[in-house]
C-alpha cells in the first residue's frame, strides 16, 4: 500500500494564469530571448516606452502653449536654458519612479497606500485626480485650438479625444497600447519643424541657450506665472503615477534598470528639444503683439503665427497642438485609471480585459468624457485654463515627490536599489525649488488680490 504524500507536497492544481500574467510572461520571454542572443538594439526596442511616453506626454497642449506664450511674451533668452534645467529635474524624478516600479512591481498609489496608510494613499490619489481633471480639460483646449485653425469646432475636438481614448484601449495588451501611443508621440517633433519654419535668428537662439539672457522684465506676476507654468510643464504628479505603474505593467525588473534609464533620458532629450522648438516658434510673435496673452488666446496661436510667419508654420504648429493634446490625453487618462485601481485594490492593467478591469478602463474613458463635456461650455477662458493647469501641477507636486523619495529610500522595499546619497540631495533641492516657485506665484497673486480689494 502506497503511503499518502506528506501534507504540503501533494500535487495541487496550479492556479490558472490571468490574462495580465500571461501577457507579461509573453513579453518577458521576448526580452529574455533578445538578451540571451545578445541583440542589444532589439532588447532596447523592447524595453523602451514608459520613459519616452511620460516625457513626450508631458510635452502636452498646456505645456506647448505655455512655452509658446513665454516666447511670445519675452522672446528668446532666459527660458531657453531654463527648459533644459527643468527637464534635467524631470529625469531625476522619473528615474526614481521607474526604479521603484521595476524593483517592487507595484504602482505609486498602491505603495503609498501600503507604506503610509489609507489617509495619505487617498490624499495622493485625490490630488492626482483633481490635477488630472484640470489638465485633461486643458488637453481638450489644445486640441480645440489646433482644430479651430482648420475651421473645426469644439464638438469635433471633444469627439476626437474620446474616440481616440476608446480606440487605444481596445487592444487588450499593454504592449499594443504603448506602441500606438508611441507612434503618435513621434509627431511631437512638429514643434521643432515649426521653429525652423519661423526662420529664427540662430545667433539669438545660441546666445539665449549659452547665457540665459536677456533676462525677462515686465510684470512680476506674469513672470512668476510663466516660471511656475514652465516648471509644471515638465514635472507633474501624473508623470510619477504613470511611469511607475507603466514600468510595473510592462514587467520591467531590476535587470532592466539601465535600459529604463536610457528610455527616460532619451524621452527627456527629445521633449526638451521639442519644447524649445515651441518657445522659438512662439518667439516669432515677440514684438508683434505677443505680450498680450489674452489677445493671443482670442486669435489663437496658429492664427497669430500665420500673420507673422506664413501658413506652413501655422499649420504645423496647429497639428502639433492636436498631437500634444492627444498623447497627453491618453497617458493622463491612463494614470487616472492606475491611481484609482491601485487605491481601491481592483485589477489595473492594460493586460486585463475590460470585463476583469472594468474600473480601470472606466476611469480611463470617464475622465476623458468629463473633460470633453466641460470644454463644450461656451466662453471658457482657453489660455487661462491651459496655463493654470501647469501652475496647479507645480503647487501640488512637492507632496508627491516627497513620498517618491521616501519610497526610493525604503530599504525593505528597494534592497540594494535604494537612492544614492547624491540622488537624495538633488531630489531635496528639486522639491525645495518647485515649492519656492509655486509659493512665490501664490503669494504674489494673493497680495495683488488684496491690493485690488483694498
Amino acid at each position: 500500500m502506497t503511503a499518502p504524500p506528506p501534507v504540503g507536497t501533494a500535487a495541487l492544481p496550479r492556479p490558472a494564469l490571468t490574462p495580465e500574467d500571461a501577457a507579461r510572461s509573453s513579453d518577458r520571454l521576448r526580452v529574455h530571448n533578445a538578451r540571451r542572443q545578445g541583440r542589444r538594439w532589439h532588447l532596447l526596442w523592447l524595453l523602451i516606452g514608459p520613459g519616452i511616453l511620460v516625457m513626450l506626454g508631458e510635452n502636452d497642449g498646456p505645456s506647448m502653449i505655455s512655452y509658446a506664450t513665454t516666447g511670445a511674451t519675452y522672446g528668446l533668452g532666459f527660458f531657453l536654458p531654463f527648459i533644459l534645467v527643468t527637464f534635467a529635474m524631470a529625469v531625476v524624478c522619473q528615474e526614481m519612479a521607474m526604479r521603484v516600479g521595476a524593483v517592487t512591481h507595484r504602482g505609486y498609489g498602491q505603495l503609498v497606500l501600503e507604506r503610509f496608510g489609507p489617509l495619505w494613499g487617498w490624499f495622493s490619489a485625490g490630488d492626482l485626480i483633481l490635477t488630472n481633471l484640470v489638465t485633461l480639460i486643458a488637453e481638450f483646449v489644445a486640441i480645440r485650438i489646433g482644430l479651430s485653425y482648420f475651421h473645426l469646432g469644439a464638438g469635433v475636438a471633444a469627439a476626437l479625444g474620446v474616440v481616440l481614448v476608446g480606440f487605444t484601449l481596445s487592444g487588450g495588451r499593454y504592449w499594443r497600447w504603448e506602441r500606438v501611443v508611441l507612434g503618435l508621440a513621434i509627431f511631437n517633433g512638429l514643434f521643432l519643424i515649426a521653429a525652423i519654419l519661423v526662420k529664427p535668428n540662430l545667433g539669438a537662439v545660441g546666445h539665449g541657450l549659452l547665457t540665459g539672457s536677456p533676462f525677462p522684465g515686465g510684470g512680476l506676476n506674469t513672470l512668476l506665472l510663466l516660471v511656475a507654468s514652465t516648471v509644471g510643464a515638465t514635472v507633474t504628479p501624473w508623470m510619477i503615477f504613470f511611469q511607475q505603474s507603466a514600468s510595473a505593467d510592462k514587467g520591467l525588473t531590476p535587470r532592466d534598470l539601465r535600459h529604463g534609464r536610457y528610455d527616460t533620458i532619451a524621452g527627456a532629450v527629445l521633449a526638451a528639444v521639442f519644447g524649445c522648438g515651441a518657445l522659438i516658434a512662439g518667439a516669432a510673435l515677440f514684438g508683434h503683439g505677443g505680450s498680450s496673452i489674452q489677445g493671443l488666446a482670442g486669435a489663437g496661436f496658429p492664427g497669430a503665427l500665420k500673420l507673422v510667419s506664413g501658413n506652413a508654420a501655422a499649420t504645423v504648429f496647429a497639428l502639433g497642438l492636436i498631437e500634444a493634446g492627444a498623447v497627453a490625453l491618453l497617458t493622463i487618462s491612463a494614470s487616472t485609471g492606475y491611481a484609482v485601481g491601485e487605491c481601491i485594490g481592483t485589477p489595473h492593467s492594460f493586460n486585463n480585459t475590460p470585463r476583469r478591469a472594468a474600473l480601470f478602463y472606466g476611469c480611463n474613458v470617464g475622465a476623458a468624457l468629463i473633460a470633453a463635456v466641460i470644454i463644450l461650455i461656451p466662453g471658457a477662458p482657453l489660455l487661462s485654463i491651459a496655463l493654470n493647469a501647469n501652475v496647479l501641477a507645480t503647487v501640488l507636486l512637492p507632496v508627491a515627490l516627497v513620498f517618491l523619495v521616501l519610497l526610493a529610500n525604503d530599504r525593505e522595499l528597494m534592497g540594494k536599489w535604494v537612492n544614492k546619497a547624491s540622488t537624495n540631495w538633488i531630489a531635496i533641492a528639486i522639491v525645495a525649488f518647485i515649492s519656492l516657485c509655486g509659493s512665490a506665484y501664490a503669494i504674489d497673486s494673493f497680495l495683488q488680490t488684496v491690493h485690488l480689494i483694498t
